[in-house]
């Protein structure tokens, strides 16, 4: 996977016979003590090389688009204004990225949650994507689609097992965060990608040590199980990853370190 090209917002990776373009919808903050270990309780302490502003951890917040040059397919989506106003940039990565919302007719969304799914709807509470035809969720988080978001609701594609949506994106159920987090794994020409939301949140931690769990992790034994399997899916050669939020641009490789794995970005950080 080779760097094309990159901006505040995005960046472009060559990937064999698709191209890869992350694009950052922004950063929300959150107090380490979301951060629990293995019995479920708040960590005491930080190691030092997790960084903070302001004594919370920073989380980028990535959504990821992915093309052969005919077809195309957006995972996530951002916040757009329904959240922190810290996100919302996804539209105006888009743009720098030369991408035309006109032309995004699928998205495969990680799960439910705001930073990942309610930029299906924009700002002025129109459509974001106006050609929409999918959207592609796990079952379990298929609820959403009230409220806000009922306007795409008749397009929801429900995904109940591990499932191609086109020729090169698989939909891998990896439920624990939510009952219907999934993994989208990405095939080209080149090797393999692994699309995650939120399997890691924070990782300058959690790939040197992976039992570390989210509060917000709906089932955390689960969530741990996933991840695992997941990085050590990543060790095997040819694999890559993006990562809702890792550091953007969050596309990066993984090797194991120790007990843990490490994480080898393959783009600087976003400015």
């Amino acid at each position: 996977m080779r760097l094309m090209s990159s901006g505040r917002h995005h960046a472009t990776f060559d990937f064999g016979d698709l191209t890869v373009t992350s694009l950052r919808d922004g950063y929300v903050d959150m107090p380490p003590t979301r951060l629990h270990n293995e019995s479920g309780r708040m960590l005491k302490e930080l190691p030092d090389s997790v960084p903070l502003a302001d004594g919370n951890l920073r989380l980028s917040v990535n959504a990821f688009h992915i093309t052969d040059g005919t077809a195309s397919v957006l995972i996530d989506t951002g916040a757009s204004n329904a959240w922190h106003s810290t996100m919302g940039c996804l539209y105006d990565a888009l743009a720098e990225a030369g991408i035309d919302t006109d032309d995004i007719t699928d998205v495969a969304i990680t799960h439910n949650h705001e930073d990942h799914v309610n930029g299906l709807i924009a700002p002025d509470g129109s459509e974001a994507f106006p050609n929409l035809r999918h959207v592609w969720i796990g079952v379990g988080d298929t609820a959403v689609f009230t409220g806000r978001l009922q306007p795409v609701g008749d397009r929801v594609a429900p995904i109940t097992g591990k499932v191609a949506i086109n020729n090169w994106v698989t939909a891998v159920p990896t439920p624990g965060h939510t009952p219907g987090h999934t993994v989208y794994e990405v095939s080209s020409s080149a090797g393999r990608l692994l699309v995650w939301g939120d399997t890691v949140h924070v990782p300058s931690l959690q790939f040197a040590q992976p039992d570390v769990s989210w509060e917000l992790d709906g089932a955390q034994p689960q969530a741990r199980e996933a991840r695992a399997a997941l990085l050590e899916q990543l060790t095997t050669p040819g694999y890559f990853v993006a990562g809702a939020h890792l550091d953007s641009p969050g596309v990066g490789r993984v090797t194991r370190n120790g007990t843990g794995y490490a994480l080898e970005y393959l783009a600087p950080a976003l400015a």
